[in-house]
């Protein structure tokens, strides 16, 4: 019998049996070795964090199966498919799960030579390549990336790979800064941002930031971040809030000329093209996640796993689940 993770209602969950579909044409069977929580959008969902009438309101309903970066191994192939192979590792989008029966084209092999738990990173990475994207920066701009979170490191990353001279995070937990000057962040700034303007400017050498990235969730960081960006700033809003009426404008969008772009992980799916970017990148050292994976359970310890990024979410960044030891 297999096992997956199911939300059953607020704060509540359990590891629960099940019987996998059979493996369809052009669908292949693979074994979980490890999946990556994704702390902000899990933790929203099992602790119903998002207002009534919101789209997080319409599309979470209980049980809700969790997860969605999910590396494994192929252990059967379906009729007609052709580009995968039983022992292929691969990476997808799918729940928390000990195995999963996917579509061909759902799956990205893994490269040899890339771990387990850096893989599971590939999901994150797309979401944060959408803010690249959506930012437009080019070689040798600056950018300001609020909040240290899994997101946020990893638009650092990007960022640092694409060659900005300067990437500034702010961010009032130390330990998260330690990770983001690993990622290439050239300056951190410890505070929360409606105290870090000056220093925003300092390390930018006197001047008013021009691209702002918010990967927070938090709603009330919107305003400070209208109010700190300089004339013609694009603001990129990449982490999505459960709270979204809680988000205000001010003054400044008119008088400054600001643009607000928001970078949702929609846009583009599904999009294999970046993580084997992502994967390419790790490999030739461009992007760094030492440090990275801070915690990991076994899927029986999921109540434990949750319990500690409810109570002690500071501590937390890569949060796995190794189905090896289920």
């Amino acid at each position: 019998m297999e096992h997956r993770i199911v939300f059953t209602g607020k704060n509540e969950l359990k590891l629960e049996s099940f019987e996998p579909n059979v493996c369809g044409e052009g669908q292949v069977v693979a074994r979980t070795l490890s999946s990556l929580i994704s702390t902000g959008t899990e933790g929203i969902v099992l602790n119903r964090l998002f207002a009534a009438g919101s789209h997080w309101d319409d599309w979470v309903k209980y049980p809700f199966y969790a997860g969605y970066a999910v590396v494994a191994r192929v252990e059967q192939i379906g009729a007609g498919v052709k580009s995968l192979h039983i022992g292929d590792r691969v990476v997808c989008r799918h729940g928390h799960s000990s195995v999963i029966v996917v579509g061909e084209f759902d799956c990205d092999k893994v490269p040899d030579g890339i771990t387990d738990e850096d893989a599971a990173w590939f999901a994150l990475a797309k979401i944060a390549f959408m803010s690249a994207r959506a930012a437009k920066y080019f070689l040798g701009e600056s950018v300001v990336i609020i909040g240290g979170g899994p997101i946020g490191q990893m638009a650092v990353r990007w960022a640092n790979a694409a060659g900005l001279a300067n990437i500034v995070v702010v961010d009032p937990v130390s330990r998260r800064l330690e990770l983001a000057k690993l990622g290439g962040a050239t300056t951190v700034i410890d505070k929360p941002i409606d105290q870090a303007r000056d220093a925003i400017i300092g390390a930018l050498g006197g001047q008013e930031p021009q691209i702002l990235i918010d990967s927070t969730g938090n709603a009330k960081v919107f305003s400070s971040i209208l109010k700190m960006a300089g004339t013609c700033a694009r603001v990129i809003i990449l982490g999505d809030t459960g709270t979204p009426d809680n988000q205000h404008l001010t003054g400044d969008l008119v008088s400054k000329g600001l643009q607000v772009i928001g970078a949702s992980d929609g846009l583009v799916w599904p999009a294999p093209h970046i993580h084997q970017l992502y994967f390419t990148l790790l490999k030739k050292g461009m992007i760094s996640m030492k440090g990275m994976n801070t915690h990991s359970f076994a899927p029986a310890e999921a109540r434990a796993a949750y319990d500690v990024i409810n109570t002690r979410r500071q501590e937390t960044m890569g949060v796995l689940f190794h189905w090896k030891k289920a």
